[in-house]
């Protein structure tokens, strides 16, 4: 490294060996493949041509698996019983192709539509009533 330019350390977690050690400035591609799903920190060490260092952390989530999808459950919902589930898991494959069976989570209709179904058809049904009725 020359020693007119800094140089960073990039430490995942509490690593003690760098991911990488790299001269400023620089712009690099961060793989986030190799790490396991879930909270991390970015630990990254600067250090100066003059031998000054200063460091920045930055948490981050890495959700590189499947999605899951429940239905039917809900977080910090209290329940009772048997509860019917509808559990999905789907992942976003390899990027240079699409499957379309298994990448969407089927759900159930939500009850205002059911809600706005009931009304059209009752309305239907007094409309018709009413109009056929009138006619004789």
């Amino acid at each position: 490294m020359t020693k007119d330019r800094s140089s960073v350390f990039l430490f995942i977690d509490d690593d003690v060996k760098p991911l990488a050690v790299l001269e400023t400035p620089i712009v690099f591609d961060f793989d986030t493949s190799k790490l396991t799903d879930g909270e991390h920190v970015l630990r990254i060490v600067s250090k100066s041509p003059t031998g000054r260092e200063g460091i920045r952390k930055i948490n981050f989530t890495v959700k590189n698996g499947p999605s899951i999808s429940v239905e039917g459950l809900e977080e910090h919902d209290i329940v009772d019983g048997v509860l019917p589930l509808m559990i999905n898991a789907y992942d976003k494959g390899n990027q240079k192709s699409f499957v379309i069976e298994g990448s969407e989570t089927p759900q159930t209709i939500p009850v205002w539509i059911w809600i706005i179904i009931i009304l059209f058809v009752g309305w239907g049904a007094y409309y018709g009533i009413t109009y056929f009725s009138g006619m004789e």
